[in-house]
């Protein structure tokens, strides 16, 4: 858990317990949030958002501002595993 202030706005970033992540890698995350800054007042309780990293792959956060401001990484999603649909097919997505 990393704690962190935006706009004096005092937020919490939380791993779910069904993400195992390296703790460089929860640092990695950790320093993409707080790199987004005022970005995040924008989301309300029950959003949700992704960031893609190069290295981690697509990380999925939900948004909970009640009773505090607290993100919550729900899952990381490597980008061996990602699809795409075009409306007609699902392919493996690779980036093109």
């Amino acid at each position: 858990m990393y704690r962190f202030s935006i706009n004096q706005q005092e937020w919490i970033l939380r791993f779910s317990i069904n993400v195992t992540m390296e703790k460089l890698e929860k640092q990695r995350v950790f320093k993409a949030i707080v790199q987004m800054g005022s970005e995040l007042i924008h989301f309300t309780h029950g959003d949700s958002f992704i960031i893609i990293d190069k290295e981690i792959g697509m990380v999925v956060f939900n948004v909970e501002t009640i009773p505090s401001f607290i993100l919550i990484v729900s899952n990381v999603v490597s980008d061996e595993d990602w699809y795409m649909y075009d409306g007609q097919m699902v392919k493996r997505y690779t980036g093109k």
